[in-house]
């Protein structure tokens, strides 16, 4: 095992707690510049981490931990190593382990979740569903200890009655973890009940290892000094903060909350730094938002539906701009420096007509786009429908696409982010060599739906008549990964 010296301690710590889709890298970045002193991320599930693939990102400066999808599970750097603890979902010792030593290199700790009451935790056993299950507890937790050269911990809630609560957290004492967190709330209760700071003072008097208190943000905790007062309340090590610090992270700073408008604006950075999905970006801005949703700016963001539009509700858009030209000038300096990885398709390239066009949403009605034109002028000219051959490239995990259109091969030379912008790019190509509409909304009038007009030969009662014309009609081909060897099925569709 290859042991790092990098020791974390549980005592007299402010952390930001482990919160699904809102603990990823940004917030985490950011509770640690407003003075957090452990970060831990969103609950990851042990059999989804053991798919993925420890990938170093260049480009980004991060480690990733990426999915067979390509979809990023857990991102992490060199920023956060030394106080980022990895939490994750289980309910079987070797799997647990198995994670451990998946990420212990590039974390500080590792958090086994015990405490989340929710259905996509505990039907599998997890979270909560461990309380009432003392011995496997103790089992997942002695196997992390003896196994993983990282500190372990664990976060639990409390059980119906004191004496039980008392004698579980001793035997989990007794496994050798560094530290125990506790959510001063039963397993059926929610933020509307009061927190028992009673149940986490008993627990701080009874064990020897520090205790972090959790759960005081709904009656407790509405700006720094309250933290203060919660420990007191408590007579814990630590504290560990959950909506609070969703609402505005900066309740970890002393010298007092700072505007939300500064707040969001500096996520909103980071969040483009580090290319996090615009999904994920937009969900905690409007945790942060809050009753301010309806307000202009909020409505800006409900409607936002890429990181583009979300930086230019901000205010931001000239630095989303000059942010992802660099990070394009890193990616094309790195693919410079490994070219024997950067090929284009291995496939027969000869005689395929490329230009240089991306897929740009805003530009395009939601229900016209260039894949649904091209294939309504292949069905006008009795012709078979678009075939789509789309590749990714591992090096970056970008998409490029062909289509091919009466033998025809069509492509964009440049790479794309998703298959689905990579294919619209492909019949955009197609579309303007020919001359033909694509279903820009500057294009004065579209005739995609007047088939019966241009083709007074079909019978509108026919078969083909009903089809509806939608994207998954389109591909054909499955998606292959370069390098790999091997397909896979398209995805998202």
């Amino acid at each position: 095992m290859i042991v790092n010296s990098l020791s974390l301690c549980y005592h007299n710590k402010l952390i930001l707690a482990p919160m699904v889709r809102v603990g990823t890298l940004p917030m985490r970045l950011l509770a640690l510049d407003y003075g957090a002193d452990i970060v831990y991320c969103e609950e990851l599930i042990d059999l989804k981490m053991l798919q993925c693939k420890r990938v170093v990102n260049e480009v980004l400066s991060t480690v990733d931990f990426v999915a067979p999808d390509d979809r990023v599970v857990f991102r992490t750097c060199q920023r956060e190593q030394s106080r980022v603890v990895f939490q994750m979902g289980t309910s079987d010792a070797e799997r647990a382990l198995a994670v451990a030593r998946l990420v212990e290199n590039d974390v500080a700790g590792i958090d086994v979740n015990m405490g989340c009451p929710k259905e996509y935790s505990t039907k599998g056993g997890m979270g909560a569903a461990l309380l009432s299950d003392p011995d496997k507890i103790e089992k997942i937790l002695s196997t992390l200890v003896k196994g993983t050269s990282r500190p372990v911990t664990c976060k639990i809630r409390i059980l119906p009655s004191l004496e039980d609560t008392l004698n579980l957290v001793k035997r989990i004492e007794r496994t050798g973890i560094a530290a125990i967190a506790v959510h001063g709330r039963k397993r059926e209760e929610r933020p509307q009940h009061p927190v028992s700071c009673e149940t986490i003072k008993a627990i701080a008097e009874t064990l020897s290892i520090p205790v972090i208190a959790n759960g005081g943000s709904h009656d407790h905790i509405q700006d720094y000094l309250d933290i203060e007062d919660f420990r007191q309340a408590t007579a814990a090590s630590s504290v560990m903060v959950a909506r609070a610090a969703m609402w505005n992270p900066s309740i970890f700073l002393k010298e007092g909350l700072r505007p939300l408008e500064e707040v969001m604006q500096k996520y909103i950075r980071y969040a483009v730094q580090y290319d996090n999905h615009y999904t994920n970006t937009k969900h905690c801005l409007c945790q942060m938002l809050r009753e301010q949703l309806e307000s202009p700016q909020g409505k800006l963001l409900h409607a936002a539906q890429s990181s583009r539009e979300i930086c230019e509700a901000f205010g931001l858009g000239a630095f989303y701009e000059e942010t992802t030209r660099e990070l394009d000038s890193r990616r094309a300096e790195f693919l410079a420096r490994t070219p024997e990885e950067a090929e284009e398709p291995a496939e027969d390239t000869s005689g395929v007509i490329k230009m240089a066009v991306k897929f740009d949403r805003r530009a395009y009605s939601p229900q016209i786009t260039p894949k649904t034109c091209l294939l309504e002028w292949c069905r006008r000219e009795k012709l078979a429908q678009p075939v789509y051959e789309t590749v990714q490239r591992p090096l970056d995990r970008l998409f490029c696409s062909v289509v091919t259109v009466a033998e025809q091969k069509y492509q964009s030379t440049l790479w794309d982010k998703s298959k689905k912008l990579a294919e619209q790019a492909a019949a955009i190509v197609c579309l303007r060599s020919q001359g033909l509409p694509e279903g820009r909304l500057s294009e004065e009038s579209l005739s995609l739906h007047k088939r019966k007009r241009e083709a007074p030969d079909q019978d509108p009662g026919g078969p083909r008549a009903q089809e509806p014309a939608v994207p998954g009609e389109l591909c054909k081909k499955p998606l292959v990964t370069l390098g790999s060897g091997k397909e896979s099925p398209l995805e998202g569709w």
